[in-house]
């Protein structure tokens, strides 16, 4: 007996060995950051025969000869199966799973599953913009959110954007969203003192994209009502990259390379055309003709000035980062370096960045950890837009028979032939001679703490700073316009040199209750405080009369003149609430409320209650639709609440003094501004409806929302008679409303070997000014013969144009016909009309991402429909004679001739201004459609990775502003003159266009 026993035990061992053969080894990391996976399941299809990744992500299976396909599945992630055949090594890598993953969203203080928000958010992965070369994490917004309107307002590299979420609210305050990193609320707008030709520098160019792990825009009440008095312009919520828990330390290498061209160019006339145009311009004077043109220069020289002052320009960028975790402690460190020169000739923005992130749970109840997020950045700026020395728009205005250099080579400066006199400069010069340096420093980083006081109940308390500080270092010698032509400067030289720092300390502390009762209750609660300071202080001053252009700093000055220095500190103290509640995920409630007290305010109106609520209808979840399959979600959300701004100067409400001079020169002080105490923050009043729908287990999504929101209180200057001694007095008066549709749907269109994924946002947005302080309208932009470019008035948008109706050319005599609204038998400026508004019916975005094998190609487009642009820059280029000294864009060449010509270009008479007055003439459609972004990938793949032990890589192509389809006779209908303006919006005056980028990057993990 006990031979057999000893005979079967062998048996089964031998057969055993036999039955498993093969031993097959891998690792399984993530398609979305290369991290490996733990606890990824590996099984033999049709068999209990499994293995599962260890904490490496590494896995050891036994095979026998029958055992053809493994099965790998991991929670959130998408089933991969693989045959093995003969292979003994299988890498494999796993695609999150939309469709399962139940999706947290950031919504303010506090987190939440997707499906139980019942409040109006867009949510933006770092996928939608890894691949695109943009400067600042506002770019990455544009187009990819309903309801979330973002305009670059020129292609200078670290220029300004103008971002309006549902429209303009306020009309002297800001309307920029409130926008917080990783809990710390950021600066925004200009750094710098200096505005070159209605274009700032912007401090959101400080922080590095490519840190970014997602983005949420809050909408509605009630999603943002709980950052109370800062909230009616929207919130832009910025989650940085954090690391893993129990993942093994990967460490990835990025680098970006690529050219830069502008998107479009203005066409001018050569020296023959112009001189041609010139001589009949004298004729039609009655002057004479020969005095067109400069003699002995004329012929023969036909310089392109747009060509000479601009290039084709370079980016690099690069970036080296490490992500990781144990159990306890989890980490994400980068650093990074960013090189783009502008299309301008010595334009340029450099970056250096760093981030720190690190979490750690000390014991199984405290953690505790720390964020940081460094920056250096040096712009080399150029002047641009409307400056009267701008660079571009004297390369524009130039006549082509002047030359940039003389016979000697050397730049020719004022004083050479043709350059004598101001505005007639060298832009080449104006480009490449003065310095306009803008050094910046940023950090941004909060320690914080916290302590589970209950399985259900945690206190967290945080210290956060955000710090910005800049340098201005101006210098313009006796080769440029200024520094060399004009009366004060007396030929030698410019100097200008101002500081800026600013930092906002805060203090935050929440208490957080989630409480799970049975299977169908659950409730969350929020308490919670903060206190807020910030600080800013700068100082500035000028100097002239340097010895020579090698002295360039004000030490070296003979004269140093307007010094000024300020400190300013304002500060808010808040407390806030936020109750949710959710039956079997079915029923949703949600209640938030803030009380904030500024210092920007009367004493007796310096608290504000800012309450909101919503609630959510998830009736997939009804037993009456289990049977409808197609329909995998279906809910219906409402809310409504109050939302501020605070966002205007400090101490507006109080009276105050500044110095002056009195009689005979001698010192005083004044007064300048009239005590207003009950002065208080715009609210805004808000209501919202939204249908979230998802068929095909979620494969598309369709989400609709409506709303309506009215202001009040706004932040108006009420004018005064002037015998008051005063102009104006700060105060609540008038009110704006905005209204508006949007839609957003995402489908997976094929799911098979090859994939694709598809999505669009469309929003519209009416913007209605109901009323202000007096019936007088307010006027705005630049004068003109009726005023100025833009009106505000009840009835109608901001942005709205103010002008001449144009009703085209006099086939007789060839002169403009305009509209004589007041039939009066004269043209005056009673005769102004509105003539168009800035304002879009419609804007968004598609996108289309298709995967094959290891490829991937991603298309962008971006659209605006309906908004109009002021071309303002024709008022100089297609003039009517009014002004010679300046070239003309080619359309002058349809200009009125002889009788009985049919065109809208008036005739050209030397003088004339009739002809050129500000009408619907230089009214223009705006709409485009923009192809903003083609990426085309290819991922290295895992076995040729495992030769050259590399866990990941990947190369890939991307162009930017490829295509621009629109009606717009000007480089680019994107612009605006005046970068950020909610009045003037919608101008083009000598501004810069978007720039298109084409480059080469490669991503490898280690």
């Amino acid at each position: 007996m006990k031979r057999l026993l000893l005979f079967l035990t062998f048996s089964a061992i031998a057969l055993q060995g036999f039955s498993q053969d093969r031993v097959v080894t891998g690792t399984v990391t993530s398609k979305e950051d290369g991290a490996t996976l733990i606890g990824v399941t590996v099984l033999v299809k049709n068999t209990v025969n499994g293995a599962i990744t260890d904490i490496d992500g590494k896995y050891r299976i036994n095979l026998s000869p029958s055992d053809s396909i493994l099965v790998f599945s991991y929670i959130g992630y998408q089933n991969v199966e693989i045959a093995v055949k003969k292979q003994r090594s299988i890498n494999v890598t796993m695609s999150p799973d939309v469709q399962e993953l139940n999706e947290v969203v950031v919504t303010g203080y506090s987190q939440q599953e997707k499906k139980t928000i019942s409040g109006s958010i867009s949510s933006i992965s770092a996928e939608d913009f890894k691949e695109m070369p943009v400067v600042g994490m506002d770019q990455a917004l544009q187009g990819r959110a309903a309801g979330v309107m973002v305009t670059q307002s020129s292609g200078t590299p670290g220029g300004g954007m103008m971002i309006r979420v549902r429209g303009n609210s306020s009309i002297s305050g800001s309307n920029s969203p409130l926008f917080i990193v990783d809990g710390i609320p950021v600066a925004q707008g200009n750094l710098t003192g200096r505005s070159f030709g209605g274009q700032g520098d912007n401090a959101l160019s400080t922080i590095n994209p490519n840190d970014i792990e997602s983005i949420q825009i809050l909408k509605d009440a009630s999603a943002k009502a709980i950052y109370g008095s800062r909230a009616s312009n929207g919130v832009v919520l910025i989650t940085t990259k954090k690391g893993k828990t129990r993942q093994k330390t990967k460490i990835n290498f990025e680098t970006q390379r690529g050219v830069i061209d502008p998107v479009g160019r203005i066409d001018l006339l050569n020296s023959e055309e112009l001189l041609e145009l010139q001589r009949e311009t004298y004729a039609n004077a009655g002057d004479d003709p020969d005095k067109a043109g400069i003699p002995g220069i004329t012929d023969g020289v036909d310089t392109d000035w747009i060509d000479v002052v601009t290039r084709q320009a370079i980016v690099q960028s690069y970036q080296l980062s490490a992500q990781g975790g144990s159990n306890k402690t989890k980490f994400y460190i980068s650093a990074a370096y960013r090189d783009e020169e502008g299309v301008i000739q010595n334009n340029k923005f450099e970056r250096w960045s760093g981030t720190f992130n690190i979490d750690h749970n000390a014991t199984d109840k405290f953690r505790f950890g720390i964020n940081m997020t460094m920056a250096r950045t040096l712009n080399k700026r150029v002047k641009g837009d409307n400056f009267l020395d701008g660079v571009y728009s004297g390369a524009i205005r130039s006549l082509p028979w002047y030359e940039p250099y003389n016979e000697e080579g050397r730049l020719n400066a004022p004083g050479d032939v043709g350059y004598a006199d101001f505005p007639n400069f060298n832009p080449l010069a104006q480009a490449t001679e003065p310095r306009f340096d803008t050094h910046a420093n940023k950090l941004t980083g909060g320690l914080y703490a916290e302590y589970d006081l209950t399985s259900d109940l945690v206190f967290k308390t945080k210290f956060s700073i955000d710090y910005n500080g800049s340098a201005e270092d101006q210098f313009e010698p006796s080769t440029t316009a200024i520094g060399g032509t004009l009366d004060f400067t007396q030929g030698q030289g410019y100097g200008i040199y101002s500081t800026f720092e600013g930092a906002t300390l805060l203090n935050t502390t929440l208490l957080t209750y989630n409480k799970q009762i049975s299977d169908k209750h659950r409730i969350g609660i929020l308490l919670g405080g903060e206190v807020l300071k910030s600080t800013s202080r700068g100082g500035s001053a000028s100097g002239i009369l340097f010895p020579n252009d090698q002295f360039t700093y004000l030490q070296s000055a003979g004269l140093v003149f307007d010094g000024s220095s300020y400190l300013v500190e304002s500060g808010l103290l808040s407390a806030f609430a936020e109750v949710n509640y959710d039956y079997e995920e079915k029923y949703l409630v949600k209640l938030n409320a803030r009380y904030d007290g500024s210092s920007r305010f009367g004493e007796d109106k310096r608290f504000g209650f800012f309450p909101a609520a919503s609630l959510g209808w998830r009736i997939a979840q009804e037993s009456f639709m289990e049977n409808i399959e197609k329909i995998s979600e279906l809910k219906l959300r409402a809310s409504a609440g109050v939302t501020g701004n605070q966002s205007i100067g400090n101490f507006l409400f109080l009276e105050s003094w500044a110095a002056g001079t009195a009689y005979n020169g001698v010192p005083a002080i004044a007064p300048v501004n009239l005590a207003n105490p009950l002065l208080q923050w715009e609210q805004t009043l808000e209501g919202n409806v939204g249908l979230d729908l998802g068929f095909f287990d979620n494969r598309l999504e369709i989400n609709l929302d409506a709303y309506y929101n009215v202001t009040g209180d706004l932040l108006l200057s009420e004018t005064l008679p002037f015998t008051t001694g005063f102009g104006s007095v700060q105060g609540n008066l008038g009110e704006i409303v905005n209204k508006g549709l949007e839609l957003n749907l995402n489908g997976v269109i094929i799911d098979k070997n090859f994939k694709w994924n598809a999505g669009m946002n469309l929003s519209g947005n009416r913007n209605e000014v109901v009323e202000l302080a007096t019936d007088e309208p307010q006027y705005a932009g630049y004068q003109t013969f009726t005023n100025s470019t833009h009106i505000i008035t009840p009835g109608s948008p901001l942005g709205t144009f103010w002008g001449l109706r144009f009703l085209g050319v006099d086939p007789g005599t060839g002169d403009a016909i305009y509209d004589d609204i007041n039939n009066d038998g004269q043209l005056t400026a009673d005769d102004g009309v509105i003539i168009g508004n800035a304002q879009p019916d419609l804007t968004g975005g598609f996108t289309s991402n298709m995967y094959y094998k290891n490829f991937d190609l991603a298309i962008f487009f971006q659209f605006s429909y309906g908004n109009e642009m002021i071309n303002f820059a024709n008022t100089g280029l297609l003039n009517s004679g009014e002004n010679v000294d300046e070239n003309q864009i080619t359309k002058a060449l349809q200009r009125w001739r002889k009788p009985g010509d049919i065109t809208d270009v008036p005739r050209y008479e030397l003088g004339n201004t009739f002809n050129n007055r500000f009408s619907s003439r230089f009214v223009e459609d705006g709409s485009y459609l923009r192809l903003k972004n083609v990426s085309l990938g290819y991922n290295i793949p895992d076995v040729m990775l495992n030769k050259i032990k590399l866990s990941s890589a990947r190369i890939y192509v991307s162009g930017t502003n490829l295509y621009t389809l629109t009606n717009y006779s000007g480089a680019d209908p994107e612009v605006n003159t005046n970068d950020g303006s909610t009045v003037s919006q919608g101008m083009d005056f000598y501004t810069f266009p978007q720039v298109r980028t084409m480059l080469v990057g490669l991503n490898i993990g280690f």
